[in-house]
C-alpha cells in the first residue's frame, strides 16, 4: 500500500532539488522521449567516500520526482560503497511503496545512482549506446532491461513493463522482450534466483494488440505512366507559386509556424503532466521567450521550476537553440 503521507512529503518539500556546482560525481538516466528523465549530483568527500551533499533535478510525474528526492535522502551521510547497495525496491520502500506502474521511478534512479557512482570511481558509463535499443519507441536499452529483470526478480512481462516501460507503446517489441525475459529467467533458474516454475517461458502471455493488427495492404505494384517515368518533354510544367504576401510592419514571417511548433512540442508533454493532475499550456512568443501557463497540480507546487526546466530542455532540443519558458498567471 501507497504511504502517501511519506510520498507527498518527498514529492512537495524537498530541499535537495535544484543543481550542485561543487558536485564531484554526476549520474543521468531518462530522457524527454522516455517521459521521464533525472540528473542525480553527489558531493562525495575524498578523505572517506562520504556522500556530505546529494541533490537532484528530474522531469517527469510526482513519483519520479519522488523518488528521486528519496534517493537523496537515503544516500546523504553514507559512503560510495554503502549507497552503491541501494537497489530499486529499497527506493520505492523508502516512499511506502509504489504502484506497480510507477515502478519504472525507483528503477531510474537506481540507474542514475549507479551512473553517478560509477563516474566518482572514474569508470566509463557502461557502453549501451552503440547497441540498438529493445524497445525503439522509448528507446530502453537491453542491458538495461537485463539488469531491472534480475535485480528485482520479474517474471512476468507486464512487471517488465512497469519497471521499465518497454513494449509499453505500440508493443511492436513484443517477441524481441519476450524471449529476452525467458532467457534472463532460464539463467536466473541456473543461479538459484528463482524457482523452476516460476521463470517465464516464450507463450506464457497473449501478444499484445499491436502483434495482433494488420500491418496494412502492400503496397501497390510500380506504374510505368507515373511521373518518374513519363518522359521529361511529356511532363507537365509545375504552376509557379503565387508570390508570397509582405508581412504586416514589424511581423515576423515565420512566427505563426515557429508558434505552431512550439504549441505543438507542449502538447507532447502534457499527457506526463495530466497523469498526476498538472498540466502546461503555450500562451504566446515573444522573440526568444516562450510562456505557458501552468494549471491543476503544477500550480504552486514547489518544484514548478523543475517542469519549466524540462519543458524548456524539450524545446531546445526541438529547436536547436536556447528558449525561455516563462510561466504567466
Amino acid at each position: 500500500m501507497l504511504g502517501f503521507g511519506k510520498f507527498d512529503h518527498h514529492f512537495s518539500t524537498s530541499a535537495n532539488a535544484g543543481p550542485l556546482p561543487q558536485a564531484n560525481a554526476v549520474g543521468r538516466f531518462g530522457s524527454i522521449g522516455w517521459g521521464d528523465a533525472v540528473k542525480l549530483m553527489l558531493k562525495v568527500e575524498p578523505e572517506d567516500g562520504r556522500i556530505a551533499e546529494a541533490r537532484f533535478q528530474a522531469f517527469g510525474c510526482s513519483s519520479a520526482i519522488a523518488a528521486s528526492a528519496a534517493v537523496t535522502d537515503m544516500i546523504t551521510g553514507k559512503t560510495i560503497d554503502e549507497a552503491s547497495g541501494i537497489g530499486a525496491g529499497a527506493i520505492a520502500d523508502y516512499l511506502g511503496g509504489l504502484p506497480r506502474e510507477r515502478m519504472y521511478c525507483a528503477v531510474m534512479n537506481f540507474e542514475a545512482l549507479q551512473q553517478a557512482i560509477g563516474s566518482y570511481r572514474g569508470k566509463a558509463a557502461v557502453a549501451e549506446a552503440d547497441a540498438p535499443p529493445a524497445c525503439k519507441c522509448l528507446g530502453v536499452g537491453q542491458m538495461m532491461i537485463e539488469r531491472t529483470i534480475r535485480f528485482n526478480r520479474l517474471t512476468s512481462l507486464d512487471d517488465v513493463t512497469a519497471y521499465t516501460k518497454a513494449a509499453g507503446s505500440c508493443s511492436t517489441c513484443f517477441k524481441q522482450i519476450e524471449s529476452l525475459l525467458a532467457r534472463v529467467n532460464a539463467e536466473m533458474v541456473e543461479d538459484g534466483l528463482i524457482a523452476a516454475d516460476d521463470a517465464y517461458r516464450i507463450g506464457s502471455a497473449t501478444p499484445r494488440a499491436a502483434e495482433l493488427k494488420p500491418h496494412g495492404a502492400p503496397p501497390p505494384a510500380a506504374n510505368i505512366f507515373a511521373a518518374k517515368a513519363t518522359p521529361a518533354h511529356l511532363r507537365p510544367v509545375a504552376k509557379a507559386a503565387p508570390p508570397r504576401p509582405a508581412p504586416p510592419t514589424g511581423g515576423v514571417v515565420d512566427a505563426p509556424p515557429q508558434e505552431a511548433l512550439i504549441a505543438e512540442a507542449i502538447e507532447e508533454l502534457r499527457p506526463h503532466l495530466q497523469r498526476d493532475g498538472g498540466d502546461c499550456e503555450f500562451v504566446s512568443l515573444d522573440g526568444n521567450i516562450v510562456y505557458v501557463r501552468l494549471t491543476g497540480n503544477c500550480v504552486g507546487c514547489q518544484l514548478s521550476s523543475v517542469t519549466l526546466s524540462g519543458v524548456q530542455a524539450r524545446l531546445a532540443e526541438k529547436f536547436g537553440r536556447p528558449l525561455r519558458v516563462v510561466p504567466v498567471s
